[in-house]
């Protein structure tokens, strides 16, 4: 009621209710962008008086169109206008797979831009474009102490190669050579531990840390499952992180089941027939991949460093094509992870079929 009542939540639904101003999405974007009117719409998806859409991609869409319109020159907006639909979005849009993008990937699109949006400036402040740009140039950009985001924009120099936008520039990629953090697997089991045993520990967030512990979940991929992600067969508790179904030991399964039947809603307009296995504060919507990790930190887990000692221990012993297919994540992630664990399955392979009778 105390919602309601505020001025802005009052005069819009008032609007909406009296048809001065019409029932859809293009509407409310009209509306200043605030929490308020986030809410609102959320709560009109959820009552199914708008159709949901993937608010993160709206939101990068337009964050791009206003970058682009900002740049100086003509040829600097073109260039970044094919940079961020034509790759940016196009490779985000192949990889979400038709599923709503999270706040992450979001960021990730817009460091990747910026990183852009400085190299231009900087080129246009110097009378350069990317076509005059030479190395000597791009070196001594990349070797001033206030460059920012070196490592991003050398992602757009590279792709400005490929699209014979530049020439005769280097800007080698890093090579990623496993993980920089310490990995203490003693840890990880007695977190583990705690979860499966300590009932004190809220089930959502036993079962949020025994995903990320076990099977190397991210956050953003956590709060993500419905109910359907649960499949429970003659006793036998499957979760589909992948393509392929993990079989949950008994415990974990145990606390499985228990949150399929007791979730609920954080939101005050909740609904019992929501998928989401991890209900949020939003009606209708999931919790955020931030408010989960927070919820995360708070017992204690660490999760790069966690999801990492996971994701190390899982590549010595599953070749990369059924650790990608079950955890979910992309082939080539997957065999970098191995080869970082010096399980490289595809050496042994070879190794086996030169064996002598």
């Amino acid at each position: 009621m105390s919602w309601l009542s505020k001025g802005i939540v009052s005069t819009v639904l008032s609007d909406l209710a009296s048809a001065r101003r019409p029932l859809t999405h293009e509407a409310l974007d009209e509306l200043p962008d605030s929490k308020v009117v986030e809410h609102i719409r959320t709560v009109l998806v959820a009552a199914g008086a708008l159709p949901a859409r993937d608010e993160q991609m709206v939101r990068l869409e337009r964050h791009v169109k206003d970058l682009v319109a900002s740049h100086t020159t003509p040829e600097g907006r073109q260039i970044l206008h094919r940079y961020a639909t034509w790759h940016l979005i196009r490779r985000l849009r192949r990889r979400s797979r038709g599923n709503d993008i999270t706040h992450t990937q979001l960021n990730v699109v817009r460091v990747h831009l910026r990183a852009a949006v400085y190299l231009l400036d900087w080129l246009t402040d110097q009378d350069l474009t990317l076509a005059s740009c030479r190395q000597s140039d791009l070196d001594r950009w990349m070797t001033r102490d206030e460059t920012q985001l070196r490592r991003e924009a050398g992602h757009f120099v590279r792709w400005a190669l490929a699209q014979k936008i530049a020439r005769d520039l280097s800007f080698p990629a890093v090579k990623w050579n496993g993980p920089s953090q310490a990995m203490d697997d003693d840890a990880r089991w007695a977190t583990a531990r705690r979860l499966l045993h300590d009932d004190t520990i809220r089930t959502e967030d036993r079962l949020a840390g025994l995903l990320l512990l076990l099977y190397a979940q991210w956050p953003a991929a956590i709060s993500r499952l419905t109910t359907g992600h649960i499949e429970e067969t003659d006793g036998i508790v499957r979760i589909r992180l992948g393509d392929i179904a993990v079989t949950l030991p008994g415990p974990i399964a145990d606390l499985a089941l228990k949150q399929v039947s007791a979730r609920r809603s954080h939101a005050v307009l909740a609904q019992t027939g929501s998928p989401w296995l991890f209900p949020g504060g939003q009606p209708g919507r999931p919790i955020s991949a931030w408010a989960m990790g927070e919820r995360l930190r708070k017992l204690g887990i660490r999760l790069a460093e966690t999801r990492s000692t996971a994701l190390f221990q899982l590549a010595t012993e599953l070749p990369a094509a059924i650790l990608a297919r079950t955890l979910g994540i992309h082939i080539s992630v997957a065999v970098k992870w191995q080869r970082a664990a010096a399980g490289d399955w595809g050496a042994y392979a070879a190794e086996v079929s030169r064996r002598q009778p």
